[in-house]
């Protein structure tokens, strides 16, 4: 069974920052595009940003200056700093890797965010 293991969510004052991590095995990391996504109380799950195994960066209009998303190829995990925090970032956010050679999904189980206005 196909494990990603998200950690660093939790409560936070507006423009204030978190790190989340995602950590999973080495046959699945080495060969997927790695992402995260956001689901808002009330809403759809939203993808915020993607990073390809060549390193190259993607993020939603809503986070661009304000996340950033990088990859620990050693340690098989992905982060997502994200800086200068608003309350609409409030939610989960899910870890996410979709193998580049079969377009296989794997989701981890969410870390919550919140953030106080």
């Amino acid at each position: 069974q196909v494990q990603l293991v998200e950690s660093g969510g939790g409560l936070v004052q507006a423009g204030g920052s978190l790190r989340l991590s995602c950590a999973t095995s080495r046959s699945i990391f080495s060969i997927s595009t790695m992402a995260w996504y956001h689901q808002a109380p009330g809403h759809q799950r939203e993808l915020v940003a993607t990073i390809t195994t060549s390193g190259y960066t993607n993020f939603a209009d809503s986070v661009k200056g304000r996340f950033t998303i990088s990859r620990d190829n050693a340690k098989n995990t992905v982060f997502l700093q994200m800086n200068s925090l608003k309350p609409d970032d409030t939610g989960v956010y899910y870890c996410n890797a979709r193998k580049v050679t079969t377009n296989d999904n794997y989701w981890g189980q969410g870390t919550q965010v919140t953030v106080s206005s």
